[in-house]
């Protein structure tokens, strides 16, 4: 009994010793938070998606906090009033961005891009992206497999039973950036958002040689330039056998979506401009022939 005593006895000493000793030693170490942190967290949407470029919106709170300078620091979900709010209770100049919406740039619908072989494996782009191209010839295409879906916290995209392509709300979409990092095949990117949700872009990223694209499917663009030659701005680049609109310089005039001889410009929000009517083909000169019965007369009335 006195065994038993003495060993519980010495236990209880031993974890009131070690309590004391993790006091002090808490004590000592411990790290003073600025209590603006709770406060900036609160006024974040709590997504926690990563769009900002932090784990969560934690860790985005207290960048805000310590960091002087929050130009580079960006709520995609919040957007510009979450950060002026947070700007004015730090006393701090919040960034101006504009609004940005995740955009799908493949139109290789089934009809457009027909399937030449059955995938059975694990149905995840990542999967599928890593071991063959996909169902058809294109290997920059849109496998259809919805990591992209995962990926998104708003429900703000949805893969087409129809078309097999991946399709973005862009009322839901708050450009957090998520679907942009699942896809393997990098189609899907942030771009300006439009008032009314209008976008002119070219849906296609194929950086094979025309004759091969066109092979592959036929809304694919095939490098011609002449969206480029008719734009007035400066926005459209074609680089590595793809045509690319600049959604900051483009200005929406549409005269690039007439042009397309594959339709690889898509068109959203607006009606597209009514094509000029060819102008006719100038008919060749008339000639006048004197008739042979006309020649004699003139001969006899000489003689």
């Amino acid at each position: 009994m006195t065994v038993l005593f003495s060993t519980i006895l010495t236990l209880c000493v031993l974890g009131i010793l070690a309590a004391v000793i993790l006091y002090f030693v808490a004590q000592k170490f411990k790290v003073e938070e600025d209590p603006r942190i709770d406060e900036v967290e609160k006024m974040l949407p709590g997504a926690n998606c990563g769009g900002c470029g932090f784990a969560g919106c934690r860790a985005m709170a207290e960048a805000m906090v310590t960091r002087e300078d929050i130009s580079a620091l960006f709520c995609p979900v919040g957007g510009a009033e979450c950060m002026k709010k947070m700007a004015t209770y730090l006393g701090k100049v919040a960034p101006e961005k504009e609004p940005t919406v995740a955009t799908v740039r493949c139109g290789g619908v089934c009809s457009k891009r027909p399937r030449t072989n059955e995938y059975n494996g694990t149905k995840k782009c990542s999967m599928a992206a890593a071991f063959y191209v996909g169902e058809t010839a294109c290997a920059y295409g849109c496998l259809g497999y919805g990591d992209c879906v995962d990926a998104c916290q708003f429900d703000a995209i949805k893969v087409n039973p129809e078309t097999g392509i991946a399709e973005v709300d862009a009322d839901k979409c708050t450009a957090c950036g998520a679907c942009v990092k699942a896809c393997p095949k990098g189609i899907i990117e942030l771009r300006k958002k439009w008032p009314k949700n209008r976008a002119v872009y070219v849906s296609c990223v194929s950086k094979d040689k025309g004759a091969v694209t066109m092979k592959a499917c036929k809304a694919g663009c095939i490098g011609c330039g002449k969206c480029a030659k008719v734009c007035a701005f400066g926005a459209i680049t074609v680089e590595n056998g793809v045509a690319y609109i600049d959604s900051q310089k483009c200005k929406l005039c549409r005269k690039c979506v007439n042009e397309c001889p594959t339709g690889a410009i898509v068109l959203k929000g607006m009606d597209p401009l009514p094509k000029e009517p060819k102008a006719p083909a100038a008919k060749p000169a008339a000639t006048t022939e004197a008739k042979p019965a006309e020649k004699n007369e003139s001969v006899n009335e000489q003689k």
